[in-house]
Formats: structure tokens, C-alpha cells, sequence
């Protein structure tokens, strides 16, 4: 299990590295009314790690913590991904996936089982927010995806 976990960690940072270079114009290209342009899922992508990175950590460092969800929507408009230069947060999501990496070995098997709360989900494990972070950033990808296969079609 730690090797396909260690497989899709490297190949989604591979994939989502490559986007943050896309032309300008197609950053802005969306899949749908109402949905996130690229960039957006890129800005979202970067904060998305930084906050699985520390639901992996805290229960592994502190006794069933309690983490909050948060709200991505308010994210997006409030920290102004539209706006944002993407050159700084590929360099975050980047540097938290490395780390990420750098601890799969060490904690998915011996803490997966630790736990922490979540405000909306419950109980969760860091066995679950390692696979999470793999499944999340793979959602996104496919959405990218489609939004370049729309806008070349």
C-alpha cells in the first residue's frame, strides 16, 4: 500500500507541476458555468496540501486533535486566486508534496492508525488524510484535464 501511495504522491506532483506553467491564457479556461478556471484549482491545489499536510502531522504529534474543515469556496474568492501569482504557490505546493513524501515512509504505516477529529467528517486517520491527499489532487487533474480537451476541441 505505502508504494502505491508513494507512486501516486510522485505522479500527481509530476502532473499538477507541469499546469502551473500553462499559458496565461489557458489558465483562465474553465470546465463549466460557475466552476474554477485552472488557476483557481492550482491556488486551490497548493492551499489543499498545506492543510492535508497538517492533518497528517498534528495527530501524529499530539493526541486526537480536533481540525477544522475549511471553506474553499471563501478561500478562492478571499485570497483572490484569480489574482494571485501562481509562481509562489507552486513553489508551496511543490515543497509541502516533497514533504509529504518525506514522511509517507516514515508515518503511513507506523501512525495511520493515529487519529484526529474533524469538524465536519469525524474521526479520520493519517492513514486516510495520505490517501486523501492522492485522491484530492487526482480529482483536480481530471477537471484540468477536461478543461484543456474542451478548449482544444
Amino acid at each position: 500500500m505505502l508504494e502505491t501511495l508513494l507512486e501516486g504522491l510522485h505522479a500527481t506532483k509530476a502532473k499538477t507541476l507541469s499546469y502551473y506553467d500553462l499559458p496565461e491564457d489557458k489558465l483562465y479556461l474553465t470546465y463549466g458555468e460557475g466552476k474554477w478556471c485552472i488557476k483557481e484549482i492550482l491556488h486551490h491545489l497548493a492551499d489543499a496540501e498545506t492543510i492535508l499536510y497538517e492533518r497528517i502531522r498534528r495527530p501524529v504529534c499530539e493526541p486526537a486533535p480536533v481540525m477544522w474543515g475549511f471553506m474553499q469556496d471563501e478561500w478562492c474568492k478571499h485570497l483572490e486566486y484569480k489574482d494571485t501569482p501562481l509562481d509562489m504557490n507552486k513553489m508551496v505546493y511543490s515543497t509541502i508534496r516533497d514533504a509529504v513524501i518525506y514522511m509517507a515512509p516514515r508515518f503511513y504505516e507506523s501512525h495511520g492508525h493515529m487519529v484526529f477529529n474533524h469538524s465536519r467528517m469525524g474521526l479520520r486517520t493519517v492513514k486516510d488524510e495520505f490517501e486523501k491527499i492522492v485522491w484530492h489532487n487526482e480529482n483536480h487533474l481530471k477537471q484540468i484535464e477536461l478543461v484543456l480537451a474542451k478548449g482544444e476541441g
